[in-house]
């Protein structure tokens, strides 16, 4: 009985890395916000490097709750399509030459999203990640925590709840 043989590691790195890199370069409205990815593995977290057409109030100055909640959905997005395609990169079954020519798999639709702001985002970049509570055939549940300079002092959270794509959406 023969094994495939195993990869090596910079082959799988470039993999994944130009997947992420299609998936997230894909959406129009990421790049406005100018939102990135850190990958480890197959963790995200999402970083939105702070810029001046992201505050709502000057005065204070603060991030726009309506940045804060474009971020927080655009991270339970891409964190959920990442775990769904996972598997399929991690097999090679992936083909991340698609994504880089726009051919993007149908992302997970927003059935609700709740945003709660814990504090005032500050003037600063913002950092948050998705867990996928539950992920079914047709349905996804994502919790999402948003942090700017402290990991463990949360200034947003998020719940949402995803239609999944079906196969033969395609």
């Amino acid at each position: 009985m023969s094994r495939k043989p195993i990869e090596p590691v910079q082959v799988v790195k470039q993999r994944r890395d130009a997947a992420l890199s299609g998936l997230v370069h894909g959406v129009p409205y990421v790049q406005y916000m100018g939102i990135e990815f850190d990958r480890r593995g197959d963790e995200l977290t999402a970083v939105m490097p702070f810029d001046e057409k992201l505050i709502g109030n000057p005065m204070l100055p603060a991030l726009h709750g309506g940045a804060i909640a474009g971020f927080l959905e655009t991270t339970a997005v891409i964190g959920l399509a990442w775990s769904v395609l996972w598997e399929d990169i991690e097999t090679g079954n992936f083909d991340s030459d698609e994504l880089a020519i726009g051919h993007l798999p149908r992302l997970p639709k927003t059935i609700d999203f709740n945003v709660d702001y814990l504090r005032s985002g500050l003037p600063r970049d913002a950092y948050a990640r998705a867990r996928v509570n539950r992920s079914g055939r047709r349905y996804a549940s994502v919790h999402v925590e948003a942090w700017q300079d402290q990991r463990g002092k949360l200034f947003a959270q998020a719940t949402g709840h995803f239609l999944m794509p079906s196969k033969q959406d395609g």
